[in-house]
């Protein structure tokens, strides 16, 4: 039988943002994130405005932000990742081998990636959120990841959100 309804394929349209290899840097670690218990959304705008790479929360509720890094020249034209410090418990850069460990900040924690996974090359310190700002933090993530599953299930539903 003929169903009327049509076939739609999920899948959320390339971001056109991020280079190759922050794609394939922001993939690694997002594998590597859920190994170690935590849901990743991308391309999260925080209170501040800022919008970060990737943004990870555990079933504790610790939150935490890795900024990718895809050159030396991202690195250095990146004014804005200390704003990051106040919308996470820990904050990370990942980036690929092939950068040097020694160009990044060292209050930072570091995540070493390619397409197919990462590792923690060295931990971040942990600075506790205040309560309020965890708060908003958690409210703005879940919105955009329901979000962004909706408009999986529904894609004329969401036009442009999530994207």
């Amino acid at each position: 039988m003929h169903s009327p309804f049509r076939h739609i394929e999920p899948g959320l349209p390339p971001d056109r943002r991020q280079s190759d290899t922050a794609l394939a840097i922001a993939r690694g670690t997002s594998r590597l994130l859920r190994s170690l218990g935590f849901s990743c959304v991308s391309e999260l705008t925080l209170p501040s405005g800022r919008r970060a790479d990737l943004v990870a929360m555990n079933a504790r509720g610790d939150i935490w932000i890795v900024e990718i890094k895809s050159s030396v020249e991202d690195l250095r034209a990146d004014q804005k990742w200390q704003d990051y410090r106040m919308h996470c418990d820990r904050l990370f850069f990942a980036f690929t081998q092939d950068m040097p460990c020694e160009l990044f900040p060292p209050e930072t924690g570091l995540i070493v990636a390619d397409a197919y996974g990462a590792h923690l090359h060295c931990d971040a310190p942990e600075h506790r959120l205040p309560a309020a700002t965890r708060k908003s933090m958690m409210i703005s993530f879940g919105l955009l990841a329901a979000q962004r599953i909706g408009r999986l299930a529904d894609p004329q539903d969401y036009p442009g959100v999530g994207a």
